[in-house]
């Protein structure tokens, strides 16, 4: 190989090098900052491709999704002094890169410490206002919510991260104290169930009692219908008897001898002492009905 090719490959691995050094990625899931001599330059590179100059600038790049704080079990003290062990964590994003990168030196270690310090900080604040039943019962949630915005502020202003939230994931009770914490836990839900199975009886009374005067009322109803009704009936059948005596009072008067004696004979084992020369037994002797 001639020396004037080697001197060409030469300048090629140079270039391939220098371009190395010079030509840098920031992914969409990072956040970076361009330094010059260890200064900030460029406070938040945006993802792509960008150029540096080797030896004069470096980057620095982070993690820009949500980044969980996870720490070791704290003991806390409540208002009664009665300890407690506290497990939580946190969610918290780079959203300041600059700052970031100032408060911390770009260590999500330091990061972390920084904010488990001053959560400590605060639950320890909020726990010794409340009592040890506020604290294991519903007022937890409100706590959690508060102390997550307080110290929001704090770290956007001081780290450049946005703390999501603060969640605690389990409390332990001193085995001294578990105990009568959890009787008057019981001794509260048995009383709010005695309230709602009061209530519900009350409730249930109230409708029975409602079902009973309904009923009452359309059972008053149906009789004063029913007894309208039997005596418009009455009335038609007197109405239509009376039509058909008048027509031919001889007939009527058969037919009902007729019935009355069905009536009266139907049971062989009956038995009659009448006179027999009585009205009753005028159509026997005679079906003109003459005496």
């Amino acid at each position: 190989m001639s020396p004037k090719s080697m001197f060409g490959l030469a300048l090629v691995a140079v270039g391939l090098l220098v371009a190395s050094s010079s030509l840098y990625v920031v992914k969409e899931t990072e956040r970076a900052v361009l330094l010059k001599f260890g200064a900030v330059e460029e406070a938040d590179v945006k993802p792509g491709l960008h150029f540096k100059v080797p030896i004069m600038n470096e980057v620095r790049k982070f993690d820009g999704r949500v980044l969980t704080l996870d720490t070791q079990p704290q003991n806390y003290m409540t208002v009664e002094k009665k300890g407690m062990i506290v497990d939580y964590f946190a969610k918290w994003q780079i959203i300041d890169v600059e700052k970031f990168y100032t408060a911390t030196g770009g260590d999500t270690n330091n990061a972390n410490r920084l904010m488990a310090q001053r959560i400590n900080e605060g639950l320890r604040n909020q726990f010794a206002k409340r009592s040890l039943l506020e604290v294991v019962s519903g007022e937890r949630d409100e706590l959690m919510d508060k102390l997550t915005d307080d110290l929001d502020g704090f770290s956007r202003s001081s780290l450049g991260i946005h703390l999501i939230d603060v969640r605690v994931k389990q409390i332990e009770l001193p085995q001294e104290v578990s105990g009568s914490v959890y009787n008057r836990m019981t001794a509260e839900r048995e009383r709010e169930a005695r309230e709602h199975r009061s209530k519900g009886k009350e409730q249930a009374e109230f409708i029975m009692a409602d079902a009973d005067r309904q009923k009452t009322v359309i059972e008053a109803e149906a009789y004063r219908d029913a007894e309208r009704i039997r005596g418009e009936g009455d009335a038609i059948a007197a109405a239509n008897y009376a039509n058909a005596y008048n027509k031919d009072p001889e007939f009527y008067t058969f037919v009902r001898s007729l019935n009355a004696y069905k009536k009266a004979f139907q049971d062989k084992q009956d038995v009659m002492l009448v006179d027999p020369n009585s009205e009753f037994f005028r159509y026997l002797k005679d079906a003109q009905g003459k005496q």
